[in-house]
């Protein structure tokens, strides 16, 4: 079979790779179609810290089943998304019904080969139904999910007041489902077009960077919750500024180094600092409700498509040439 390597930092190639041992209680899936994350470009790019070469990346799959345990209530041919994220079921986390940041937490395409190939070995607990779902659709879920639980991580409420910083795809995933909560969402990027391109969307606002739009819009209180999705240690460190007294500040991005703020100011405002990684089974099941009643547009996420081959060429130039892009989707024949 087929499949995508990245062999070292800046470097892809289409490699031929035998089949996959299917272990116990796991099924033998087809990616059908894989998003390609900012965690890929991360990789290929060699900016992630937890990882080895070479890797085989992707983790935001819709594959169809080709083989299942005899008991699986899964048909086969169905197609499913994939909760990439393989937990240990044991540990503190887990135990506390938070599998998403497990003490051994391995990610598919991260910590272990992923769905950039053509046949796949995933474990019966980790495919998610999803019926009545494009697989276009399905290839969604994963990165959606991911701003549906930062949303759940920061208490959104009805009518809050909603800052979103960063607009790339795990922002606009915060900004949507803070709108389907009920919030007033704002959104903030230092890139215009991306900022409009959230607001045609989803009905959002977009304030200037390095202006104080923001004053103006909440009359001075600033923002019940605050949601930093841009990765840049500035950027995150600036977001302490939005949060009104007695709000919330979510980072759903995540940087290498320490991030500082002001502690009397964070005492003042007697504020609430949260982190929010991947997603729980429950965050997939919203997303995919949310879905099915069309509540998402995704003919508007998904902006670029390619193929296996084409990725090697295609994936070093949307690294670094983002305009007009949202999502791109690898479709695998």
């Amino acid at each position: 079979m087929n499949a995508l390597v990245c062999v070292e930092p800046g470097r892809l190639e289409l490699v031929e790779r035998p089949a996959p041992q299917i272990e116990r209680e796991a099924a033998l899936v087809r990616p059908r179609k894989v998003g390609i994350c900012g965690t890929d470009y991360h990789i290929f790019e060699g900016k992630h810290p937890f990882l080895r070469y070479p890797r085989i990346m992707g983790h935001e799959l819709a594959v169809e089943v080709l083989q299942a345990p005899a008991a699986s209530p899964v048909p086969v041919g169905e197609v499913c998304v994939v909760n990439p994220y393989l937990s240990c079921g044991r540990c503190i986390a887990c135990r506390g019904g938070k599998p998403n940041c497990c003490t051994t937490l391995s990610v598919l395409g991260v910590h272990q080969d992923g769905g950039m190939t053509g046949l796949l070995s995933v474990p019966m607990t980790n495919l998610v139904r999803a019926e009545g779902l494009s697989a276009d659709e399905c290839a969604t879920v994963e990165f959606l999910a991911i701003g549906a639980h930062a949303v759940r991580r920061g208490s959104v409420a009805r009518k809050d007041n909603v800052l979103v910083v960063g607009t790339g795809p795990i922002g606009l995933g915060v900004a949507i489902f803070a709108r389907l909560t009920g919030a007033n969402v704002a959104v903030l990027d230092n890139d215009a077009e991306r900022s409009a391109v959230a607001s045609s969307i989803t009905d959002v606002s977009t304030l200037r960077a390095g202006s104080d739009g923001w004053r103006e819009y909440t009359g001075e209180s600033g923002f019940d919750v605050v949601f930093d999705a841009t990765g840049n240690q500035q950027a995150m460190e600036k977001s302490f500024d939005f949060v009104a007294h007695g709000g919330r500040c979510v980072f759903v991005s995540v940087v290498k180094g320490a991030i500082a703020f002001k502690d009397p100011d964070f005492h003042r405002k007697e504020m609430t600092l949260l982190g929010s990684r991947n997603a729980t089974s429950e965050d997939f099941e919203r997303v995919i409700a949310a879905l099915r009643t069309g509540k998402v547009p995704v003919d508007k996420l998904i902006t670029h498509r390619t193929s296996l081959a084409d990725a090697v060429r295609d994936i070093p130039v949307w690294a670094t040439q983002k305009a007009g892009l949202i999502k791109a989707v690898i479709e695998i024949e």
